[in-house]
């Protein structure tokens, strides 16, 4: 880890963007990823609509990298791994392979989702439903009666806002209360407003509530505060 790169706290622990749309917990080693989606383009072509068949490959490779370029010593993966319950049998050999080589070279974790809620084939790794690491729960999509610092994805968060006459549109971390929801890893995943209801619902969170959005600039890093309406 680069350690002019800066970090913020949550649940008395620090964390910092490994790219834009990945975490790493120093402390930890660990990286942290959401939503891979893999196999959507595959999935999208079973329905006719025909997408460049490469987002497994590439998403798998950028884990790698990433992986390596901060030393992690582990990953995990916050569910919606694939993009629905088969994905993980049309996945090429090659892809395979690299996912099982980065099993036996880190200590591979993969959280159940609700597109991959069927998910059994490891690769290497492991499967949980959620996770408890040192008092911080891992888990897919966020639970407004939590009292303990989580750590989750599903909702995709984007900062959304118009700056000086220029529209911001920018994939984000979303702190709010004792949630974080990190934003989608996957090559081919949307986005949902920081701020949306259903965001607020799923965090406990009221209108007129603050909460902080995060955003990599490398080595920097911006936060900015947003309200829930």
């Amino acid at each position: 880890m680069d350690m002019a790169i800066q970090t913020f706290t949550f649940g008395a622990e620090q964390f910092c963007f490994a790219g834009p749309r990945a975490l790493f917990w120093p402390r930890k080693s660990a990286l942290l990823v959401a939503d891979l989606h893999l196999e959507k383009a595959s999935n999208f072509a079973m329905g006719g609509q025909m997408l460049p068949p490469y987002d497994s490959h590439e998403i798998i490779e950028n884990l790698g990298d990433l992986a390596a370029q901060f030393n992690a010593a582990c990953i995990y993966s916050l569910g919606d791994n694939f993009h629905d319950d088969d994905g993980q049998y049309r996945l090429s050999k090659n892809v395979q392979d690299k996912i099982t080589a980065l099993a036996e070279k880190y200590t591979l974790n993969w959280i159940i989702g609700n597109h991959d809620e069927a998910l059994s084939r490891s690769f290497g790794g492991n499967i949980y439903e959620e996770m408890n690491v040192d008092g911080i729960i891992l888990r897919h999509m966020a639970q407004r009666h939590e009292t303990r610092p989580e750590i989750s994805g599903h909702f995709h968060p984007k900062y959304r806002a118009k700056i000086r006459g220029r529209q911001i549109n920018r994939v984000c971390a979303l702190a709010a209360g004792n949630h974080l929801i990190l934003p989608a890893f996957g090559a081919l995943t949307g986005g949902m407003g920081a701020n949306d209801a259903a965001i607020a619902s799923a965090c406990g969170m009221k209108s007129g509530d603050m909460a902080a959005a995060y955003m990599d600039a490398n080595p920097r890093l911006i936060t900015m505060q947003l309200y829930f309406t």
